[in-house]
C-alpha cells in the first residue's frame, strides 16, 4: 500500500482480499481487469491533469485502484458502476482507506452507455477512467455527447483501440472513432500501460488517450448527429470512393457527388483521407435534404 494526503492505495493484496469478500472473479463480458499498482494508477491521474478545482466521473471504477489516486488529487470524485456488488463496496472502500475524502465521493450504478447528467448528483469536468475494452469507443463518444461540461478526458483502454482513437487522416487505422472523437476536440496518445499492473494479467496491451475537448464545430447537437451520420456511411464501405461510399446516404450517386462538390471534395477520394472538419461540411452542405438527414 502507499498513503500520501491520508489516502491509501490498492496494492496486489488488497485487491486480491475485496475480490474475495465479495466473491468476484473478474469476467470478460464486463471487461474487469483490475490495477493494483500505485504508481500505475497515481501516472494516470497526473497525466490526466486534473486538480482540486474538477470534478472526475470514473467509469469502471471496480474495486476502487483509480478512485482512490484521483480522490489524492480531485476536488471530488463521482463513480459510474455497473456491477451493484462492486457499487455497494465502494463507499465503504473509500471510508476505510480515504477516510478523509469520504464526503468528496459519489458511486452511481449505471450503464454508462445510457447514463445522463440528471442521474449524476454533481457536473463532473473530467472523465478519467479504465474503460471495459468492449465498450470503450462508444462510451467515451456517449459521454462527450451528453456532458458538454467534460473539458478533458484520460482513458485506459485496449493499445490497439488508444490507436485508432489518436489516429490521423490517412493512415490504415484511421476510421470511425478517430473522426468521431475529434469532434469534440484534440486527442492523443498519452502513453502505455504494462500487462503486469493488472489482475488479472490481460493478453492485450494497453494505451492512455488524451482528448482536450475543443467544440471547434460548436454543440448543437442535430449538427453532430448529422455530422457521426456522414462518417458512419463513409466508412461503412472504406475502400469506394466517397461517391459510391455515400450513394445510399444521399439517394443516389449522383446526389452523393453534387453535395461533395458542395463542400469542396473530391468525389473521388475516400473517407480515409478526410479529416473531420470536411465532415463537418458535408453534412452541411446536405442541410434538410430529406434523403441525406434521414
Amino acid at each position: 500500500m502507499s498513503d500520501i494526503a491520508g489516502v491509501r492505495l490498492l496494492g496486489p493484496g488488497q485487491i486480491r482480499g475485496l475480490a474475495a469478500e465479495l466473491g468476484v472473479r473478474p469476467t470478460k463480458q464486463l471487461g474487469q481487469n483490475f490495477v493494483h499498482d500505485a504508481n500505475t494508477v497515481r501516472r494516470i491521474v497526473a497525466t490526466s491533469g486534473v486538480g482540486p478545482d474538477d470534478v472526475v466521473l470514473e467509469v469502471g471504477p471496480g474495486l476502487g485502484s483509480l478512485t482512490l489516486a484521483l480522490l489524492e488529487t480531485a476536488g471530488r470524485v463521482v463513480a459510474v458502476e455497473i456491477d451493484p456488488v462492486l457499487a455497494a463496496r465502494l463507499p465503504r472502500t473509500i471510508a476505510e482507506f480515504a477516510p478523509g475524502r469520504a464526503a468528496d465521493f459519489d458511486v452511481v450504478t449505471a450503464d454508462a452507455m445510457t447514463v445522463l447528467p440528471a442521474d449524476l448528483p454533481v457536473t463532473p469536468t473530467a472523465l478519467v477512467a479504465n474503460l471495459p475494452y468492449n465498450v470503450a469507443v462508444p462510451v467515451i463518444l456517449h459521454l462527450m455527447t451528453h456532458f458538454p461540461t467534460l473539458r478533458t478526458v484520460l482513458v485506459m483502454v485496449q493499445a490497439e483501440v488508444a490507436d485508432r482513437l489518436a489516429a490521423g487522416p490517412g493512415g490504415r487505422i484511421y476510421g470511425v472513432p478517430s473522426v468521431k472523437a475529434r469532434y469534440f476536440g484534440d486527442v492523443k496518445r498519452a502513453g502505455a500501460i504494462g500487462r503486469n499492473v493488472f489482475w488479472p494479467e490481460p493478453k492485450i496491451e494497453s494505451g492512455l488517450v488524451r482528448i482536450d475537448r475543443r467544440d471547434p464545430f460548436g454543440t448543437d447537437e442535430a449538427q453532430r448527429a448529422a455530422t457521426f451520420a456522414v462518417i458512419d456511411a463513409a466508412f461503412a464501405q472504406r475502400r469506394k470512393t466517397m461517391r459510391s461510399a455515400l450513394a445510399g446516404w444521399a439517394g443516389g450517386a449522383p446526389r452523393a457527388e453534387e453535395l461533395l462538390r458542395e463542400a469542396g471534395i473530391d468525389p473521388g477520394i475516400r473517407g480515409e483521407r478526410l479529416d473531420v472538419a470536411d465532415f463537418v461540411r458535408l453534412a452541411q452542405a446536405a442541410g434538410t435534404d430529406p434523403v441525406a438527414t434521414r
